[in-house]
Formats: structure tokens, C-alpha cells, sequence
């Protein structure tokens, strides 16, 4: 059997966290038996489903790298499908018009919680044929009334549900569209999807779900109903506990790697591992390996994650998605050394991409003054000497590499008989204009001698205002 999974989101928001953690074990699913990850977008909810929504899915699954093999495939095109499949339905008697209206409905509903019972629909109009001319009505399944549902889940076990617990579905609404359980099973049946992915609030579909692919005379695929994640505090995970779209990931200066590595670990383990590329993921994966209980979304490992996948991977990988923050910084790398040099420096450096691009403004442009507390300290008339000095030195160098910037540093604090602290630090925050840098060497080197010999007469000027006043 080919192995087909699906994600199926409803576009009435942004990807979140969960969604996008489902999206990636079926699509790793399918990675790992040489199968198809289909993308379906589920937008019967019209009232309540957005373009804006459906390009936020998008962009978040593109972003991810979550790359579909068919679709993505939009459930309000299929309308004529569904509609087909329901005539069928009722022409076989599995499926019966229902002329109740909601207010019967709900009055039938209000006695039955009075009562202490669970609120379902009694059957009134599931064997009548006494059908009023001209009125309007829902379309309900006819549940089989005996036996039971029997899910042989990959992550919950054996799960079974009595028939008599379930009650007519309806699966066409008044108005003539289809209702979201019916037209699931008829798309998982139509894309020929094996297996469905998904979490644990769909449980109570499945058996409904099921009888209905049986009633049609589909294959019945395998279940995984996957946990909730929690925050912290061990409640469901919202956006109080900063759980926001996918995208706010990107904006906050995650790399997709970082965020993936997250979320696979989120419920699913391969011993004690933390760490694992896209192709470990793919080759290491199984859906009896991931775990029943809800999983806490921690940020700090998060972060601590993204600090791994900033210092690891190859700087043209990350500068893919860094280039981004240093453009919605307003800061022109044309104007500088190549980002990925940057990346190089800074990597140790730095928690997020926004953090990379905020401290590597001044390799790209001159800043507007000293950082206080660094000129302070450092740009002090005791300096003056020791920069005139450097910058002397580093004017006479041929060839600008890190070795010559080092060996000028060192000539100058040899030549003033003083420690390197006494010409590191001016001329750092000459360079720089604030404290903290990469190595002198590698900073200077990646800006230009011109650059370097203007900021030294910036921090002399400072350095010569200080003393008059």
C-alpha cells in the first residue's frame, strides 16, 4: 500500500503551533515510506474562512519547507462531488431528509440535558416519508444502530465505539451545502489518503467518520490522533502563552530548522536525541513512536535550539532568512561586507536572526553616536595616544587581512609599553561605536581601512570634545 497523508486546516486563522506540528509528522509520514503529503484546505466554514487566513497557511507551510506533492485542494470547488455522493446516499436509504427545525431541535436538546442525558437527535424523520411539499430540510446520515466502531489507532491504541452512541449526522444543511464530516471522508476517499494524521480533538469524528466510508464503500485509512500541546502552566496552549501564528516564529528571528527540530520533538522521541537534521527526521520516524501524553511547549528550548542551528548551519543557509530581518530593519547589506562574513562573526554571538541583524548595523552603515556607557568608560583622554598610534599603523597596512589588523594592535600596545585592553577596547568602540563586538581582527577586517580610519577620527573628535569640557 502507497502511503498518502494529508493536511487539512481550516483557513478561520493563522497556522499555529499545532497545526503546524501535525502538518510535519504527516509530511514526514510520507517522507519516510516513499508516499505523496497532500494539502487540503477546508474552507466550508464560509462564513468564517478568509483569503488572508488561506495565504497565512500557505506562507507558513512554505516557509517551514513543508513542500505539498497534490493540492492544495479547496473543499468549496468539490461542492458538485459532494452533492453527487449525498443523492447517492439517500437514493440506497443510508442517508434521510430531516425536516425538524433548529428550534425543535433545540427544545428537544433543553429537555434531554434537564433530564441528565447527553443532547443528540432522537430519529424523528429517520424512517418517515410523510415529507411536507416545499419545506426546507437537512440531509442526516443514517448511523447504523447496532454493533460498533472499532480504530486501531497508531497512538492511541484500540479505541471502541458503540453505534448506539452516535446519532444521525447531518451532512447536508438546510441551505444545500455540505456539512465538514461528509466532506472529509469524501476527500479522504477521492485522494486515496492512508493514512490521517491528526490531533486528539477529532476523535470523536473518527467513528462517525468511518461509518460513513463504509456506507460509500471506501477503504477505511489508519488513524493517529495526536495529543495536545500545553504551555508551561499545563493548560491548553493560546495566545497568552505567546502561541501565535507560525509566521510570528519568522518574525521573532526563529529559523524554520530550529522551529521544525522543536516541534518533532514535541510527542515524538528517537532516544535521547535533541538534535536532528530534515534527513535524520525522514529516516528516524514512525507514528508508534509518538507518544499519548500532551507535551509543554517550553521557549527557552526553543531558543536554545535556534542559538545551535544559527552557529551550525552553513552561514549561506542561514543567511537565507536572516537577509529578511535585515531588510525589515532597513539596513542595506549592499552597503557592507557579504552577510554571510556577518553570519560568521556574529553567530556566537547571538539568540534570534532580529538580534544578528540589530548588533550588525554598523558593519553597513555609520552610526549616529557613541553608545554612552561605552564612551564613557573607553573614550577617554588617556586614549587618544593609543588610537593616533593604531590608526597610523593600520593606514600602513598593504594587504588588509585579520592577521595584519592583529599585528598592528599589538604593535601599538608593544610600542606604548601598555596592556591590549588600553587599545582594544578605544578602538572597538571607535569602530563599532558600542563595546561589544566579534575579535578586532575579524571586525576590522570586514569593514574597510577608509571606514575604520573615519571612525577613529570620530572617536578623536569625541575624545577632544571631552577635554574642553
Amino acid at each position: 500500500m502507497s502511503v498518502i497523508t494529508r493536511f487539512a486546516p481550516s483557513p478561520t486563522g493563522y497556522l499555529h503551533v499545532g497545526g503546524a506540528r501535525t502538518a510535519l509528522y504527516s509530511w514526514l509520514y510520507a517522507k519516510s515510506k516513499g508516499g505523496k503529503f497532500v494539502l487540503r484546505i477546508e474552507d466550508t466554514d464560509i462564513e468564517r474562512s478568509t483569503q488572508a487566513a488561506i495565504d497565512a497557511i500557505l506562507e507558513g507551510m512554505e516557509w517551514l519547507g513543508l513542500e505539498h506533492d497534490e493540492g492544495p485542494y479547496y473543499q468549496t470547488k468539490r461542492f458538485d462531488r459532494y452533492k453527487e455522493l449525498i443523492e447517492q446516499l439517500l437514493d440506497q436509504g443510508k442517508a434521510y431528509k430531516c425536516f425538524m427545525t433548529s428550534a425543535e431541535l433545540d427544545e428537544i436538546r433543553e429537555k434531554q440535558m434537564e433530564a441528565g442525558e447527553k443532547p443528540r437527535y432522537p430519529g424523528t424523520w429517520r424512517d418517515r416519508t410523510d415529507h411536507p411539499e416545499g419545506q426546507p430540510f437537512a440531509v442526516r446520515f443514517k448511523n447504523p444502530s447496532e454493533g460498533k466502531v472499532v480504530i486501531n489507532d497508531h497512538i492511541r491504541g484500540k479505541i471502541e465505539i458503540a453505534n448506539a452512541e452516535l446519532d444521525d449526522l447531518v451532512i447536508q444543511r438546510s441551505d444545500g451545502t455540505p456539512t465538514y464530516n461528509f466532506c472529509v471522508v469524501v476527500d479522504d476517499w477521492d485522494m486515496n489518503i492512508s493514512h490521517v494524521i491528526r490531533g486528539e480533538d477529532h476523535i470523536n469524528n473518527t467513528p462517525r467518520q468511518i461509518n460513513i466510508l463504509e456506507a460509500l464503500g471506501a477503504s477505511i485509512p489508519e488513524y493517529a490522533h495526536v495529543s495536545m500541546i500545553l504551555g508551561d502552566d499545563g493548560k491548553k496552549l493560546s495566545k497568552r502563552h505567546g502561541a501565535v501564528g507560525v509566521m510570528q516564529y519568522r518574525d521573532d528571528g526563529f529559523l524554520p530548522q530550529a522551529l521544525l527540530n522543536y516541534l518533532v520533538r514535541l510527542g515524538w522521541s528517537h532516544g535521547d536525541q535533541e538534535i536532528f537534521s530534515l534527513e535524520e527526521m525522514i529516516e528516524l520516524f514512525e507514528l508508534d513512536a509518538i507518544g499519548q501524553s500532551a507535551s509543554a511547549f517550553n521557549t527557552d528550548k526553543l531558543i536554545w535550539l535556534n542559538q545551535h542551528y544559527i552557529k551550525s548551519l552553513p552561514s549561506s543557509e542561514v543567511a537565507k532568512h536572516a537577509l529578511w530581518h535585515f531588510e525589515n530593519q532597513n539596513i542595506d547589506i549592499n552597503n557592507g561586507p557579504k552577510i554571510e562574513a556577518v553570519i560568521e562573526a556574529q553567530a556566537d554571538r547571538v539568540k534570534t536572526l532580529v538580534e544578528l541583524a540589530q548588533i550588525s548595523r554598523y558593519f553597513y552603515e555609520d552610526y549616529e553616536e557613541f553608545d554612552a556607557g561605552a564612551a564613557k568608560k573607553h573614550l577617554r583622554p588617556v586614549a587618544k595616544e593609543a588610537l593616533l598610534l593604531v590608526k597610523e599603523k593600520l593606514s600602513t597596512i598593504q594587504n588588509w587581512t585579520p592577521e595584519a589588523i592583529q599585528d598592528a594592535i599589538n604593535d601599538t600596545a608593544q610600542q606604548l609599553d601598555i596592556g591590549m585592553g588600553k587599545v582594544g577596547m578605544p578602538l572597538r568602540v571607535a569602530v563599532t561605536g558600542a563595546g561589544n563586538s566579534p575579535s578586532l581582527d575579524v571586525t576590522l577586517n570586514l569593514l574597510n581601512p577608509e571606514q575604520v580610519a573615519q571612525r577613529i577620527d570620530k572617536a578623536l573628535i569625541y575624545i577632544a570634545n571631552r577635554e574642553i569640557s
